[in-house]
């Protein structure tokens, strides 16, 4: 009788299989030798070992590989070179902009295999059945794809929360290891409908990942009571120390949203256990994953920034693993493991030779030698635009009867993420209030496109820089809206419609022309073309608005952000401006 355990990869061991190889009873199908072999689990780097496979998985390590190695065995002979864990990306989000199979690409080819991604995008546009496609996206691939359950805070009450039955059912899933990211503002400020998500949650057995920006002191402490497990926030060293003091996982980014590991790195001078530092991406555009890759590069900038090498692999292997509860599986070069290894000639350059994810070679020299899995998506996440007609520049008009002047409340930029409100004179103009690029005043509109198709809100916004010409998208954060911000009202509307036609997408508009587009038609978030097409759009679309006069670096970023419900302070959703500092949603007009 056949002993077998199923992951929660879902792959299958047989057990005593794997005994009858450690035995020499039985030959590996695959064996590397002559290693330097990193045993994340002590910190040693021991010579000259051998690491014999049977199927997925890690039968025998040591240095005994008589009746081991048959005529069949793939021989991988590492030559004195290193023999570390695959990579684990602990925090990332593939729903945004790339496909599944184009993100993969690359960061298998560098040695990443295994990721946790969130999967709220998804759930805030298509509900369970588009996180059940998407989960579906993301199965028998040829590295271990995991993600989390949408805790879904958002400004919008629309997509505020997730439903109770979806949530234990996404729960109950393998694939499923968390509960996705949960604001701490949303939980202190509405307990009563946070709590039983977490509840739910912690009664699965499964950590609860958290969002902990801009608290300290009595804020933090009481946020982290509600079971919290982990933070990916922390932006300098006395952030972390503060965190780790208090029992929680943190999470060091290193991608396209956030870069914190040089502010970060003098947190390795304190003297502390890193047992519970994490090195994550926290998403990675199109241009990054093509020009930098995946976790190798994470894991290069640690030790850059003086982090003890193996320390710095730790924290991309088996801290990760023992997090999410999956060091039985992943995280480190054990029997019984999966068989995820990575062959390196040296720590400085960390450039992987060989990739090994789930026994088989799945990349040499940095050349990908299989392909991801393409998913064919439901017919219904591929349009999930619902706008019933077109929009009109009518729909944008600021109307203000009755009065001459008129006290506004404008989202002003501080950074080209962080806004506040300021409270403006403006003046009105045959009872409208027009935008005025001129003072650097565009409007931004924010209109839902699932739930109440076409309900809308439209604003006020100062420090975007356009001078002419709108800016939209599809993939707005923590909402189902469109989000367009522009200096004219038939350049919005153009830009929204397009968006309608495309089904999603990222579109520039100025005089009445679209200058650049991306298509987004799958939950109107992910692109289907290749990695480098999309990258090329997306740099098109970039100079497209700097030409406009968009100061930012990443003006679709800061525009996306203005939906969101985490970034200070002051946002914008189809039911109007929302003050996150206390979570009220006020009108354009103050008294």
């Amino acid at each position: 009788m056949k002993t077998q355990y199923t992951s929660s990869s879902g792959s299958k061991k047989d057990i005593q299989q794997l005994m009858r190889v450690a035995l020499g009873q039985e030959f590996a199908d695959l064996a590397v030798v002559n290693s330097r072999l990193l045993n994340v689990y002590t910190g040693e780097l021991l010579e000259g070992l051998a690491v014999c496979t049977k199927g997925s998985w890690i039968a025998y390590v040591g240095k005994d590989t008589e009746k081991k190695i048959g005529p069949q065995t793939e021989i991988i002979d590492a030559a004195g070179k290193m023999l570390i864990p695959g990579l684990i990306d602990g925090h990332t989000h593939l729903a945004w902009l790339g496909s599944v199979e184009a993100f993969l690409e690359p960061i298998m080819a560098g040695g990443t295999t295994a990721l946790v991604t969130e999967s709220l995008e998804v759930y805030a546009v298509a509900g369970l059945a588009g996180v059940n496609d998407f989960l579906d996206a993301l199965c028998d691939q040829p590295i271990k794809v995991f993600s989390t359950a949408p805790f879904m805070a958002s400004i919008s009450r629309r997509a505020h929360g997730i439903d109770s039955g979806d949530l234990k059912e996404l729960l109950s899933r393998r694939d499923i290891v968390g509960l996705g990211e949960s604001y701490w503002q949303t939980v202190l400020q509405k307990p009563d409908q946070a709590l039983p998500t977490l509840e739910t949650a912690l009664h699965s057995g499964k950590p609860l990942e958290g969002h902990t920006a801009g608290a300290r002191g009595n804020k933090l402490a009481a946020y982290l009571a509600a079971g919290i497990s982990s933070c990916h926030e922390p932006i300098t060293a006395d952030e972390v120390l503060e965190r780790l003091r208090l029992g929680i996982h943190v999470m060091i980014r290193e991608g396209s949203i956030r870069r914190d590991l040089e502010a970060i790195a003098a947190v390795k001078d304190a003297g502390v256990d890193t047992r519970r530092l994490i090195l994550v991406t926290d998403g990675l555009s199109p241009q990054d994953l093509t020009e930098k890759g995946g976790m190798e590069f994470v894991v290069r900038k640690a030790i850059e920034h003086g982090f003890d090498p193996i320390v710095a692999i730790q924290m991309a292997t088996l801290n990760v693993a023992e997090h999410f509860r999956l060091d039985a599986v992943i995280g480190g070069i054990a029997p019984g493991r999966s068989a995820d290894m990575l062959v390196l000639p040296n720590f400085q350059t960390f450039r992987a030779e060989i990739v090994i994810s789930n026994g088989k070679v799945i990349a040499r020299q940095g050349r990908l030698l299989v392909e991801p899995r393409r998913h064919r998506y439901l017919p219904a996440s591929l349009t999930s635009v619902l706008l019933p007609d077109d929009v009109t520049p009518t729909d944008f008009q600021i109307v203000a009867e009755g009065a001459t002047r008129a006290n506004v409340r404008v989202i002003e930029m501080v950074t080209d993420l962080v806004t506040k409100e300021i409270v403006l004179d403006l003046l009105v103009t045959d009872g409208r209030i027009n935008a005025e690029p001129g003072r650097d005043i565009v409007k931004v509109a924010a209109i839902d496109r699932t739930h109440v198709p076409g309900k809308r809100f439209v604003g006020l916004i100062k420090g975007f820089g356009l001078k002419a010409g709108a800016l939209a998208c599809s993939a707005a954060w923590d909402t189902s809206d469109i989000i367009v911000a522009g200096a004219d009202d038939g350049d919005m509307a153009i830009a929204v419609n397009r968006i309608r036609k495309l089904q999603g997408g990222v579109v520039v508009v100025a005089d009445g022309t679209i200058e650049a587009e991306l298509p987004l038609p799958v939950f109107g978030l992910m692109s289907e073309e290749s990695l480098d097409r999309v990258a090329a759009k997306l740099a098109e679309i970039k100079a497209s608005v700097n030409r406009l006069g968009c100061p930012f670096p990443d003006p679709l970023l800061t525009l996306v952000t203005l939906t969101g419900a985490a970034i200070p302070y002051l946002r914008i959703c189809e039911e109007g401006l929302v003050n996150l500092k206390n979570g009220t949603t006020v009108g354009l007009f103050a008294n």
